[in-house]
């Protein structure tokens, strides 16, 4: 039933409550009372410090996190259409994946700075290696996962190379290169709060939440996290309303 969606997160802020009333240090563990009139006014800046509102703070972060999403789409994409078709590429370009994938995007950070110095060029690329990863491996599996029989009845009808990617590859690849979006996007939404503390950054929810704990503000902070758990919540929700849209014939073929 729907209303089981929202009980789990009810009794959480209910324990919340109880454990801030108990605790009754608001550095510790704030109580709602101090975070909703935060959440409730995201255009108003009186509550954050000077940092701009919650709603500037949430755009320019979604920004950020677009930009490198973005980056990483339109490479991970062909990258991973080609290694998946090719396996020449796949032998080739594979060694050197499977060494940087387990790397964390935040170890990247000091080479960033180097490479990048400070500014949005940094922030962007940290948000392009979390999402990056996910996405070419979907987008490989995707590819390989096509069945062999779809591609063969194209080409025994005459289809030509680029037909079989365009008309069978590519929508058949389809449903798992979405969950690789998903997926990297996720990430990448994780990344822009660590990326947002990179020194010179004035904006931000990840700024937000370091300038907030600076000043020993832990209401602001978890407001910051609410928003940070709600916007990736709603991008969530879309992504999935796409796949059951678009994708679900492939419950079908299973």
């Amino acid at each position: 039933m729907r209303y089981q969606r929202v009980l789990l997160p009810i009794i959480l802020v209910v324990a919340w409550e109880i454990a801030a009333l108990a605790i009754n240090n608001p550095f510790i563990l704030p109580s709602l009372e101090t975070v909703v009139p935060i959440l409730i006014n995201p255009f108003s800046a009186s509550f954050t410090l000077g940092t701009g509102s919650l709603a500037e703070n949430a755009a320019i972060s979604i920004e950020r996190v677009g930009l490198g999403f973005l980056l990483a789409t339109a490479i991970a994409i062909p990258l991973g259409v080609l290694m998946g078709r090719s396996r020449a590429l796949n032998d080739f370009f594979d060694s050197l994946i499977e060494i940087l994938r387990p790397i964390p995007p935040l170890a990247w950070v000091p080479l960033a700075l180097a490479w990048f110095k400070i500014g949005l060029t940094s922030i962007v690329f940290i948000i392009f290696i979390g999402a990056f990863f996910p996405i070419l491996l979907n987008t490989i599996d995707g590819v390989k996962g096509v069945k062999k029989t779809w591609i063969e009845v194209a080409t025994t009808l005459g289809a030509s190379e680029r037909q079989v990617l365009l008309k069978v590859v590519l929508p058949g690849a389809a449903p798992t290169v979405w969950t690789g979006l998903r997926v990297g996007f996720g990430i990448a939404w994780m990344c822009v709060v660590a990326a947002e503390w990179l020194p010179g950054i004035s904006r931000g929810l990840g700024y937000l939440i370091l300038y907030a704990y600076n000043f020993g503000q832990t209401n602001l902070i978890i407001a910051g996290m609410v928003v940070i758990g709600l916007i990736g919540l709603a991008i969530d929700l879309v992504f999935k309303k796409v796949e059951k849209k678009w994708f679900s014939w492939r419950g079908l073929e299973r």
